[in-house]
């Protein structure tokens, strides 16, 4: 089975949309929004913090093609950063999807990364049990685990070398060197 390997902002924005609608997961009558910022990092500032933001990062499942050989690779450990916020009925969640390098290319051309929809809705999930903790005060069974079963999986070593989130201080893996 092909997996997808082109960035497709549709996906995360229409599922955030649907798991909303249909499946209820922020069932609070509050209005919900969500965008991109493609440079945002994961420091809140005092102000930010006062303001009621707050932070969220995951791994993620995604596979990546390289714009220049064309070579495509697997990540388990595609970094996605969610910054969110509930505000008098309005909530609002920005993300940043982190990109990695080809390792045949040795350049330094970041790739932004594909989804499958199971992997958008099990990280949007994840991150809609965090604003039900945070936002709502609702207990959370699985809110400390923002890898999913990611750790129990065997997975190659994480190269930070190649790894955007790394060379930016805030991948989420640890050195697996």
């Amino acid at each position: 089975m092909k997996r997808p390997t082109d960035w497709v902002p549709a996906l995360w924005r229409e599922t955030f949309e649907e798991l909303l609608c249909e499946d209820n997961e922020l069932d609070y009558g509050d209005e919900w929004t969500f965008n991109f910022n493609y440079s945002q990092n994961n420091t809140v500032t005092n102000e930010e913090r006062k303001r009621g933001w707050k932070i969220c990062c995951q791994n993620a499942h995604g596979d990546f093609k390289c714009a220049s050989c064309s070579k495509t690779w697997h990540s388990a450990r595609v970094v996605v950063l969610f910054r969110y916020r509930l505000q008098k009925g309005r909530g609002t969640v920005i993300m940043r999807p982190f990109r990695q390098t080809c390792r045949s290319c040795k350049n330094e051309n970041y790739e932004f990364c594909g989804f499958t929809q199971e992997a958008v809705e099990s990280t949007l999930l994840r991150l809609f049990s965090k604003i039900r903790k945070n936002c709502y005060g609702e207990e959370d069974s699985d809110a400390d685990n923002d890898d999913g079963d990611l750790s129990e999986k065997k997975t190659k070593p994480h190269e930070s070398h190649l790894c955007e989130a790394c060379k930016s201080g805030i991948c989420t893996q640890d050195d697996d060197s």
